[in-house]
């Protein structure tokens, strides 16, 4: 695992990720910023579908394996495929934490931990402003 850096790899880049994403998307996303618990879209939703990544679309997680923390961001107990997402060892914050990154694009999702359900016993806690739901087809 590496530390995350989440700079532009360059102007050029950073400035068409400000054109295409919101304010606070691109603090997230781009700079590895959070949103208050309790907060975003998708922290308490509960229909039928996938979530993709707000930046590059990218399939990342199934509604089916979205739970209720209680911690106040969207929890999965694990990412729609294995190499969907990508884990870096995060030292900010004067802690060592796990942080998971679309494997696509690199936007900053928000973090895992090992206090999750079975069958994973992980906590995929991410950011709404990360995230897009696409509804199931019915």
């Amino acid at each position: 695992m590496n530390t995350p850096t989440h700079s532009p790899i360059n102007s050029q880049d950073d400035a068409l990720w400000q054109q295409k994403l919101t304010p606070e998307q691109y603090q997230i996303c781009r700079c590895g910023g959070t949103e208050r618990a309790f907060t975003g879209q998708y922290w308490n939703h509960k229909a039928v579908g996938t979530y993709l990544c707000a930046c590059c679309h990218e399939p990342l997680f199934a509604s089916n394996h979205k739970y209720d923390s209680g911690s106040g961001w969207p929890s999965y107990w694990q990412p729609i495929a294995v190499d969907a997402v990508r884990e870096l060892r995060d030292t900010s914050h004067g802690m060592i934490r796990t942080e998971v990154c679309c494997a696509r694009c690199d936007s900053h999702l928000g973090h895992v931990f090992t206090d999750g359900p079975p069958p994973s016993g992980l906590r995929y806690c991410i950011n709404s402003a990360s995230i897009h739901f696409e509804p199931a087809d019915n």
